[in-house]
């Protein structure tokens, strides 16, 4: 058995972005050698994560913050508490404020 504080997590990730001036991400259940993977993930406001594919089936939860998901010409905002189906198709990720996100992906095949 293994507590994770995805609170302090979320504080650690966003701290470290600001910092960094660019994303932070900590994975804390699984890994790229496992189906599934969650990742805290930190962005400052403004940052952005470019379009890229779906490795799977995959949710993110909106930990503190908010966030804009555009794939396929549509889009859809996020903010603290709301959970995203990620599409199934290449997307891009905009922090509309400084947010942290936990990112849950079940690889297929």
């Amino acid at each position: 058995m293994q507590k994770v504080s995805l609170e302090a997590l979320a504080r650690q990730q966003l701290s470290q972005a600001a910092a960094s001036g660019r994303n932070a991400a900590d994975t804390v259940v699984g890994g790229h050698e496992k189906v599934l993977r969650q990742t805290v993930i930190g962005m400052t406001s403004g940052s952005e994560m470019g379009e890229h594919e779906n490795p799977g089936e995959a949710t993110l939860y909106v930990l503190s913050g908010s966030v804009r998901l555009s794939a396929g010409g549509q889009q859809w905002d996020a903010r603290t508490g709301d959970l995203l189906l990620l599409p199934d198709s290449r997307h891009s990720l905009l922090a509309l404020a400084d947010s942290a996100l936990l990112l849950t992906v079940a690889k297929l095949g």
